[in-house]
């Protein structure tokens, strides 16, 4: 739930009952609603026709200024105007304090712990904390402490009353906010197209090279195929076994007696034919 949420009905009593009070009733009923408990936002009960009677009166002015402090001061400036406000009792110097803690956390969102002391007059460290705590049970802020930097971390607050004439100003850091937040969100659309151009550029590199690879592993491929297919035709290398030459096996013992046989079988036979001759 949104913080602040139930603040507005904690103030519907205050509403109903300043209908009828008028002059010391309706400056004690600012007294009662600024103390009470829970009761956080004012301008619903600032802007009530007996309320407002009391800033043209001189009496009870200053109560009229005290709901005034209340609905979207802080307490330095109640320090430095002491005398315009009624006294403040404990209950309201503390809803005060936690009132200012909200409003220096809408101009800065790490609030050192140097500045909190001084803006809130707190003696300690350890009672500036417990202050804070207090705050945060409340659903009046959301935070962590640093105590290591010594400083306060702002994540929500909830909203105080706006000051008169405050409201222009507002609207014209809206105003700026947007034009700013729409210059961010137009340069971030140029670097996601500008991204996706890289992309497809990168990726369109990346399919060229992935089929120069393809091409170039096809070329060597078919020149091995071509190479293995030529080796075949052309035959063994000159010189090899199948070019070898028929050698005579060298003479052994048996073919030497064989030759000799022969030549004296022939011998024998030519003396048998001359004898022939002669007779």
């Amino acid at each position: 739930m949104e913080l602040g949420a139930n603040f507005a009905a904690r103030l519907e009593p205050f509403l109903l009952m300043s209908k009828s009070a008028k002059g010391a009733a309706a400056a004690k009923l600012i007294q009662d609603a600024t103390a009470a408990p829970g009761v956080f936002v004012f301008a619903e009960l600032l802007d009530m026709p007996n309320i407002q009677e009391l800033s043209t009166n001189k009496q009870y002015e200053p109560y009229f200024s005290l709901l005034q402090l209340f609905s979207y001061r802080t307490y330095r400036y109640y320090l430095e105007n002491k005398d315009s406000f009624p006294p403040l009792n404990s209950a309201q110097t503390t809803k005060l304090k936690y009132l200012s803690i909200v409003s220096l956390a809408s101009e800065r969102r790490i609030l050192p712990y140097s500045l909190l002391l001084e803006e809130l007059q707190m003696p300690t460290i350890r009672e500036l904390e417990d202050l804070i705590i207090d705050a945060i049970y409340l659903d009046i802020l959301r935070g962590k402490f640093d105590q290591k930097e010594q400083q306060l971390e702002i994540e929500y607050t909830m909203g105080r009353d706006l000051e008169p004439g405050q409201l222009e100003k507002v609207l014209a850091a809206l105003q700026n906010w947007a034009s700013t937040t729409a210059s961010v969100l137009e340069a971030l659309d140029m670097k996601l197209v500008e991204a996706a151009e890289h992309r497809r550029s990168v990726r369109t590199e990346i399919e060229l090279h992935e089929e120069l690879c393809t091409a170039n592993l096809k070329e060597v491929q078919e020149r091995l195929k071509e190479s293995k297919q030529s080796s075949r035709k052309t035959g063994p290398y000159p010189g090899g076994a199948g070019d070898s030459m028929d050698v005579d096996d060298p003479p052994t013992e048996g073919n030497v007696k064989i030759r000799n046989r022969g030549r004296g079988l022939s011998e024998v036979a030519a003396k048998q034919q001359r004898k022939r001759n002669r007779l």
